[in-house]
């Protein structure tokens, strides 16, 4: 009777066994009044007591989610009933939606007991109406009953059936999505690993060649103070700065820059860096307390903003930068802004493998990774990139 549980199916079922239980009823006192019952009031009365008290059934939320409510509740119907069969022949077939209802609701055995209770209640109060025992009155309820287990034992048997049928392809469902997810993860994994093998033979051999060879120009160089000298040692520091963001990238783990430190501190760095190596002062404005970020959104951030600042200062022209990081309640935001001479983000060149024009496609692709945005405003004298990523519900400090 849990009205959570029924299928469709059951729904009619349950209906249909409602409206034979109140039709019952109605046949019942229609017999008693047209048939000039002695005790045709009475009988209309115990009848509509018996149907209030059934339909109440149906009603009560207890009886719905308590199986001891119900089974109190169907005594209840049990008892009405008999005083109605003791007054009416023509209550004894009313057993008959009853041996469902006691199959359904009570345990197994309870179930049985009650309806052999029920059948015997039924043929006893026919041959008392009778006023003699016959084996042929005996049959209707007898067989009834021995229907109604049938088909109630029988119905809960395909049941446990369908049940377990679904569970299997349940299962089977989660198994086929397990190795779906599998396929995917050893297909990632081994993407990542030819790119680890192809980034470790080119770039990163490349990078550390570059480094290699500056590190001889300067040991030849016959001033080791002059600007030559200190070109050449940046040179060598950014070759050495990127040969170790390449071999960290190969190994999966996450940007040196942010090693034993918050973003906050990487974009500072990033500021001090850019400064000291190019002419253009770049300033860095946390608006917050620096709160700890999930790794993939520090990771992406620091992309963007180191992605951002190399573009001002191949492109823009740029004398100063200024990158802020702001904390938005559920969302985190990084704005770059400069006064370099601008462009138009709606009529980008397309990318090139020799001339680039990836940065900011790949900036947008960061974001969106992570359900972010990446928004670009440009004029001459001003451009600004806004990045916003909003943050889980439990943000956890990266370990």
């Amino acid at each position: 009777m849990n009205a959570a549980a029924l299928t469709p199916t059951n729904r009619v079922l349950t209906w249909c066994l409602h409206l034979l239980l109140i039709a019952l009823l109605v046949l019942a006192m229609a017999r008693a009044v047209t048939g000039g019952h002695p005790q045709a009031v009475t009988v209309v009365a115990v009848a509509l007591a018996c149907a209030a008290v059934y339909v109440a059934g149906p009603v009560l939320p207890r009886v719905r989610t308590s199986r001891r409510a119900a089974a109190w509740w169907l005594g209840a119907v049990g008892a009405v009933w008999l005083v109605l069969v003791v007054l009416t022949a023509d209550a004894v077939w009313v057993a008959f939606p009853l041996y469902f209802l006691q199959l359904h609701l009570l345990p197994r055995r309870a179930g049985l007991v009650a309806v052999i209770a029920t059948a015997l209640a039924a043929v006893t109060a026919f041959a008392s109406h009778q006023g003699v025992f016959s084996p042929v009155a005996a049959i209707g309820p007898l067989l009834g009953a021995a229907v109604a287990v049938a088909v109630v034992w029988g119905y809960q048997a395909l049941y446990r059936e369908s049940e377990q049928r679904r569970r299997l392809i349940e299962e089977l469902t989660a198994t086929r999505a397990d190795l779906a997810r599998a396929e995917h993860t050893a297909g990632v994994l081994a993407e990542r690993e030819r790119l680890a093998h192809e980034i470790h033979d080119t770039l990163a051999q490349g990078l550390s060649s570059i480094q290699l060879l500056l590190r001889a120009a300067e040991r030849l160089l016959p001033d080791a103070s002059g600007n030559a000298a200190r070109y050449v040692g940046q040179a060598r520091q950014a070759a050495a700065d990127n040969l170790a963001e390449a071999r960290r990238f190969v190994a999966a783990l996450t940007p040196p820059a942010l090693d034993g430190t918050t973003l906050a501190d990487a974009l500072e760095r990033l500021c001090a860096t850019t400064s000291a190596r190019h002419q253009i002062t770049a300033r860095f404005h946390p608006t917050a307390e620096p709160a700890p970020l999930p790794t993939a959104h520090e990771v992406a951030l620091l992309r963007i903003a180191q992605a951002a600042i190399a573009n001002t200062i191949r492109h823009a022209e740029a004398t100063t930068a200024e990158i802020t990081l702001s904390h938005l309640g559920d969302e985190v935001e990084l704005r770059i802004v400069d006064d370099g001479t601008g462009f138009d983000p709606e009529n980008l060149p397309a990318p090139d493998p020799g001339e680039g024009g990836f940065g900011l496609a790949a900036m947008h692709t960061r974001a969106r990774s992570l359900g972010g945005s990446l928004t670009v405003e440009s004029a001459p004298g001003r451009t600004a990139l806004t990045a916003r990523l909003p943050l889980p519900r439990s943000t956890e400090a990266r370990t």
